[in-house]
């Protein structure tokens, strides 16, 4: 089955159990072939909503056999063992989940398409309660005590009613994942299923029959007198962006910047890069796709079939291109719209920060512009920076040297070294450190790559969405979402 049926089907699914039609929705994602581990997990919560058991034991079985870092499952799956008064596997489980957390006080599934956050607390507070029926009294203490460290204000309560249960050696309520919820797919590539008429209605542009409306075929009808010799090209043609091409094979995006295609859409490229990736529009939506999976469609008036359409299926697809950071611009890259559609007379210049990133000016252009330009980029006073043409900083630059350095400028770009004054101040600061929530890898020169549970240095707030910091060696900018701040206490 390809992405974009299970997408579909994914999509049918959850859109039925918002309807609270349950058993539909257990229908379709078992049809599902293949299903990956947040589809697994779904299966087992409406398994679980039915008291059926043994088969949401089974689903969870299916979730952690394709993603063992998925705490939530874990979970789940506890939960169900101690439905089945099978306390010790369920024990067992939650004490998994409470691992995966890697010693941070929840985990916020929302960013996986999951509106639920599992807390540490309500993990130990489970560990407790299975240790407590199988008569370990002790332990089942001991873990409530530790459930007070990752405890939450809103989380509480239902840690010291526990804990004065344990003490008269009674019994207390199990926390419950609400099975209704359920993983959904990414919303961006839902809306790629969706198929848009760019090109609209025919409609009469000349004819001699009063307030004509037909769109039809019929035939042939005296011409306006004085007409155009050869038919205009149509105005909603003319108003499309780039250049239509045809998609020739299935493309699945890796990366954020990639846009998902299928054979026979038509997309419309904005820009081609040497390293043969398309920055294309397609569906209002804007992204990269190999160049290689497509074909230029030539689009007129004429009845003459469309070439290539008849030949999409006729081989395997290529292989896919390898990317080659700043040739092709992006969608998600935080540079400016200028430098998709840059004139032949502006220039590319590469500026080496804490980290890379590219900015597009006028060739020739002062040191006065460049600052003003580096300035709104890192949203920094265009005091505080420093532009050198050299990596030790040595060479500092100003009005007069930059003639030099175009003239040194080799087709049509530039390497320059920033320095600011703020990033010399950072030194006498405290030094903040943040921990890794889920893995991120990095698809721009200027991101960061980390693992769950990798611990990061803050260099900056870039903005309320991203960070810049440093891990394992290296510099980069990462969102804010994928890490949380480590107390002061554990630093």
């Amino acid at each position: 089955m390809s992405f974009v049926d299970t997408l579909r089907q994914w999509d049918e699914a959850v859109t039925c159990a918002d309807t609270q039609d349950w058993s539909e929705a257990l229908s379709i994602f078992l049809s599902i072939e293949q299903p990956n581990s947040k589809i697994c997990f779904d299966i087992g919560c409406l398994h679980l909503l039915n008291q059926e058991l043994d088969a949401a034991e089974k689903a969870f079985d299916c979730s952690i056999r394709k993603d063992e870092h998925l705490a939530v499952a874990f979970f789940q799956r506890g939960v169900t063992f101690y439905k089945k008064e099978r306390y010790e596997e369920s024990s067992a489980d939650f004490q998994r989940a409470f691992k995966a957390l890697r010693n941070n006080q929840l985990i916020d599934y929302k960013a996986l398409g999951l509106r639920y956050i599992l807390y540490a607390c309500e993990v130990l507070h489970n560990i407790a309660l299975a240790e407590a029926q199988l008569g370990n009294w002790e332990k089942a203490q001991e873990n409530l005590a530790k459930a007070l460290d990752y405890k939450t204000e809103a989380k509480l309560s239902i840690i010291d009613k526990a804990l004065q249960a344990t003490l008269k050696q009674k019994l207390f309520k199990l926390v419950e994942f609400p099975s209704k919820t359920l993983f959904k797919p990414n919303k961006h590539y839902v809306a790629e299923l969706e198929k848009k008429d760019y090109l609209g209605k025919a409609k009469v542009v000349a004819s001699v029959v009063p307030q004509d409306e037909f769109s039809g075929f019929a035939p042939l009808q005296p011409q306006v007198e004085d007409g155009p010799a050869a038919p205009k090209e149509p105005e909603v043609l003319r108003a499309l962006e780039g250049e239509a091409h045809t998609v020739l094979f299935e493309f699945v995006p890796e990366t954020s910047d990639e846009l998902a295609v299928v054979p026979g859409n038509i997309v419309f490229v904005l820009h081609k890069g040497p390293d043969n990736w398309a920055y294309v529009v397609f569906n209002e939506r804007k992204g990269l796709v190999p160049y290689n999976y497509l074909e230029r469609l030539e689009i007129s008036l004429g009845s003459k079939p469309v070439k290539g359409v008849a030949r999409l299926h006729s081989r395997d697809p290529p292989s896919r291109p390898m990317r080659i950071q700043g040739l092709t611009p992006s969608s998600s890259s935080r540079n400016t719209q200028q430098q998709i559609t840059q004139p032949t007379d502006s220039c590319f210049v590469k500026i080496h920060f804490t980290f890379n990133f590219a900015i597009s000016v006028p060739c020739g252009s002062s040191y006065v512009v460049l600052i003003e330009k580096i300035s709104k980029k890192l949203n920094l006073p265009s005091t505080v920076i420093s532009l050198s043409s050299d990596s030790r900083g040595k060479h500092l630059l100003d009005n007069m040297q930059m003639t030099d350095v175009w003239s040194r400028a080799q087709d049509g770009l530039i390497t320059l070294w920033c320095t600011t004054k703020e990033k010399n101040d950072r030194k006498s600061e405290k030094e903040i450190y943040f921990v890794a929530l889920h893995s991120y890898q990095s698809s721009k020169p200027e991101d960061l790559s980390f693992q769950e549970g990798d611990k990061i240095r803050l260099l900056s707030r870039v903005n309320q969405d991203w960070l810049e910091g440093q891990c394992n060696g290296n510099t980069g900018i990462f969102p804010a979402s994928f890490a949380e701040e480590v107390p002061t206490n554990e630093q």
